[in-house]
């Protein structure tokens, strides 16, 4: 026999799932501006948020550039992917 979930289940279930990062790690590759574009692009940053995760990542390696849902996090991985940039959603 199921059970069906309680609303305080499901409603744990959604801040569990909304408890990824999407990482930035460094390259030797890319520029300041090519990063900084690409945050701003796809990850809907400000300039300045985009500068300071790309000095972030410049200086320690890496850098959690959005914070959401494995759902809302995937398009922007993949499109950072898609620009030769190296990513990564953690919870």
């Amino acid at each position: 026999m199921e059970q069906q979930k309680t609303q305080h289940e499901e409603d744990l279930d959604l801040l569990e799932d909304s408890g990824c990062n999407l990482v930035l790690y460094n390259d030797d590759y890319h520029t300041f501006d090519y990063v900084i574009k690409a945050l701003v692009d796809i990850c809907r940053h400000s300039y300045e948020q985009a500068e300071q995760c790309t000095i972030l990542v410049h200086y320690r390696g890496k850098c959690v550039v959005k914070n959401g849902s494995y759902e809302e996090l995937l398009p922007m991985h993949t499109a950072l992917l898609e620009k030769q940039l190296t990513t990564e959603i953690v919870r």
